[in-house]
């Protein structure tokens, strides 16, 4: 059975990106709650552990490293760059003390989103494209003619397949930021 457009792909991404707002704003009002703001400044370095982490799966996709399976991976790619950017978002709070972290914040929200989008839109084109094919292939159409009928599909699932070279980029911008606003933090703190 075939899932809708609305609640296979739509529903799923509302949910993930409500969740992670409702829990930054349950996060941050329970530190402010119980005089807890000093935790709040430390749960971003777990929270950048964590996301740098997560690029584990890039490096196996890109077979920089050989060890683990692609799939378990992404799962965890997904899990822990949302959990690290939970964090992130709690250390963050609602406090405007500097333009470089609040830029990194914004950098790392519009990652999480692309990645999210990227993922579903994808999963949706290639649910759709085989479908096309399943219906062709029961139609009775030889492979060849198959090929022919989806052939516009494809190349758009093929144009569809390069949002990364868009989430990858915001990534880059992210990371400059965060390294900044990370470096000023030593700085400033004069952990240096």
């Amino acid at each position: 059975m075939k899932h809708s457009l609305w609640r296979g792909h739509v529903l799923p991404f509302t949910v993930l990106l409500g969740l992670l707002a409702a829990a930054t704003l349950a996060g941050d009002f329970v530190l402010h709650r119980f005089n807890l703001v000093w935790v709040g400044r430390y749960m971003g370095i777990p929270g950048t552990l964590l996301i740098i982490g997560s690029l584990y799966y890039s490096l196996r996709k890109r077979k920089y490293v050989t060890s683990g399976n692609p799939k378990t991976l992404l799962s965890l790619h997904e899990f822990s760059a949302w959990l690290g950017s939970l964090m992130v978002l709690i250390h963050a709070g609602i406090h405007f003390n500097a333009i470089l972290p609040w830029l990194a914040t914004v950098a790392m929200g519009v990652n999480v989103i692309s990645g999210m989008v990227g993922k579903m839109l994808l999963n949706r084109a290639r649910e759709h494209v085989q479908g096309e094919r399943e219906h062709f292939q029961l139609r009775g159409l030889s492979k060849p003619e198959v090929e022919q009928a989806v052939f516009w599909d494809a190349v758009a699932l093929g144009a569809m397949a390069q949002w990364r070279k868009v989430h990858i980029p915001i990534f880059v911008v992210f990371a400059v930021l965060a390294l900044g606003h990370i470096v000023s933090i030593f700085l400033f703190w004069g952990w240096v």
